[in-house]
């Protein structure tokens, strides 16, 4: 009888137990539900609640965005509407990269949830650079636009013109991804205080490899600027291929490491 009711009572504080792990469980599901994390599948995200930092971030991301649409002037007539309709391929183009920029930011700070003074100090000068390029980064996207549908008025840029024009879009973007470089740099320093298991050591890697090809491409589109201008842009033609090669052959490393922990 005693045995008995020693049993039923280890039974409940099992059942009890339990019961208790999958609340917490479930708990934790919904809290990060909550927090729009949408978690990787090889990569533990290690940042909690939206940080000061990243409002900051998505704050100033917002701002860039606003400053390609006040730029668009409100049309006054049907020839002025047209002209408009005409800057909404370009417009788009912006819109996109820029999107692209706060996403790459976004995976990385929810990845690895740092704030310390070196990796606040290059978020400051990411967004610098993202602020400062907006007006350079639509104007060469409008401009390539109106060439190619034969729009673009006639001596609208000389050589001479057209190679400065290259050379800061290039500088921008080298920067932009040279930062990343930074920041990815950084996080793998930090793997073991971050406790990164191997296939997000060798994800990390990757990132510090594809930001570093995007980098080189910009520096190498700059250096082709000087001369040859209208070669500079073909240069980032360069990205699908090399990142889809560099993603087919490393990828498969994160995987093959996931699977063997």
């Amino acid at each position: 009888m005693s045995h008995s009711h020693h049993h039923s009572h280890e039974t409940a504080e099992t059942s009890a137990t339990m019961s208790s792990a999958q609340e917490s469980a479930k708990s934790e599901m919904a809290s990060e539900h909550r927090r729009g994390l949408l978690p990787e599948k090889y990569f533990r995200w290690r940042s909690g609640e939206i940080t000061r930092l990243e409002a900051f971030c998505d704050v100033v991301f917002g701002f860039a965005l606003t400053l390609l649409v006040v730029s668009l002037e409100v049309p006054r007539n049907y020839g002025e509407l047209m002209a408009a309709m005409r800057g909404f391929v370009p417009f788009a183009i912006c819109f996109a990269q820029l999107v692209m920029i706060w996403r790459a930011h976004y995976i990385f700070s929810r990845r690895y949830g740092l704030e310390d003074g070196y990796t606040v100090f290059l978020n400051v000068v990411l967004l610098f650079v993202v602020l400062f390029y907006v007006y350079p980064l639509k104007f060469v996207f409008t401009t390539l636009f109106l060439e190619i549908t034969g729009t673009l008025p006639e001596n609208a840029l000389d050589m001479a013109q057209g190679s400065v024009v290259m050379r800061i879009y290039a500088a921008g973007f080298a920067a932009v991804f040279g930062l990343f470089l930074l920041m990815y740099s950084h996080a793998y320093k930090l793997r073991r205080a971050l406790d990164l298991s191997a296939a997000e050591v060798r994800e990390t890697r990757n990132a510090v490899q594809e930001n570093l090809i995007l980098a080189v491409i910009g520096v190498l589109s700059f250096s082709l600027a000087f001369d040859h201008p209208n070669l500079a842009g073909w240069t980032y033609t360069l990205i699908g291929p090399v990142l889809w090669a560099h993603g087919a052959f490393f990828g498969k490393k994160v995987r093959l490491l996931a699977e063997q922990t």
